[in-house]
């Protein structure tokens, strides 16, 4: 009873944090997971060049759908990532949707469960593992379904999908920023102006949302927003990533590159790439 299944990781448009409504995009970037299920129901869970990291998450996603679909199978999950953990990127999101659905696949279910239950199923997991604040179904959602997504993270509630054809580049900074750490009352007092966001994204501005997000949540987090002031004369769009540390930026390939020149000066990793619109998908 094995499943594998990859998903993909996301960029923010609008940061769920101030009033549950949050908006992301999924992106050319993968978690994989392999999920193999025996009689044993104890659930162990690695994740591939992190051998001390927390494995809750995926964990727990596999006893959720074995609660719900199986007969007390236990077994191994491991995951494998191009995405940082705590880098702002939707790792949790996309590792939580990866196993989802490779434990369907492994219980023969994949095809019985709408993907937009699915992605909650993995939102679920990630509130009973403590490793999300707003329950990050904004996140999830894009990483599931891709393209673009507009959630109000109180209820899980899909508002709008869309898809954009974008190039993107992120700059990965090698430090790390966990969500679950973020100041929520500075991150509040942005209420107003992420309703701005908000009208901006469903009105299909997603460009103009996502930069005045990042300048937002760049003061709210504590960020220097240096790096959306080198990229904005040449970007159609630029954020803060989640909560940190890095940054996302979208729009024409050469323009990007412009924009690659000055983040490839600063410390860590760019990468160039693009928006991914399939969403989460098994491995047969």
């Amino acid at each position: 009873m094995e499943g594998r299944a990859r998903a993909p990781g996301a960029g923010t448009i609008l940061n769920a944090l101030a009033t549950g409504v949050g908006s992301a995009f999924a992106i050319e970037q993968y978690t994989h997971a392999h999920v193999s299920l025996s009689s044993d129901s104890a659930v162990q869970g690695t994740i591939a060049g992190a051998p001390d990291a927390d494995t809750r998450l995926i964990e727990r996603c596999v006893e959720l759908v074995v609660e719900r679909f199986g007969d007390d199978e236990g077994g191994e999950v491991r995951t494998e990532s191009d995405l940082p953990m705590a880098g702002g990127l939707k790792s949790s999101s996309a590792a939580a949707n990866a196993t989802v659905l490779a434990t369907m696949s492994a219980l023969g279910v994949a095809d019985q469960v709408d993907r937009e239950e699915a992605a909650r199923m993995g939102v679920t997991a990630a509130r009973d593992a403590g490793v999300t604040v707003t329950g990050a179904f904004d996140d999830a959602s894009a990483s599931m379904l891709g393209g673009i997504t507009i959630t109000d993270n109180t209820c899980d509630e899909l508002r709008q999908r869309a898809r954009r054809d974008w190039h993107v580049l992120v700059w990965i900074p090698p430090e790390r920023a966990y969500s679950a750490d973020a100041d929520l009352d500075r991150c509040r007092r942005l209420a107003s102006l992420a309703d701005l966001v908000a009208e901006l994204a469903l009105d299909g501005a997603y460009t103009r949302a996502m930069t005045v997000n990042g300048l937002a949540f760049c003061a709210a987090l504590k960020f220097d927003a240096e790096p959306m002031l080198e990229a904005m004369p040449d970007a159609a769009g630029v954020s803060l990533s989640g909560t940190g540390p890095s940054f996302i930026a979208v729009g024409d390939r050469d323009a990007l590159a412009s924009v690659k020149v000055s983040w490839d000066e600063r410390a860590g990793q760019t990468v160039l790439t693009t928006t991914q619109t399939e969403g989460a998908t098994i491995d047969e």
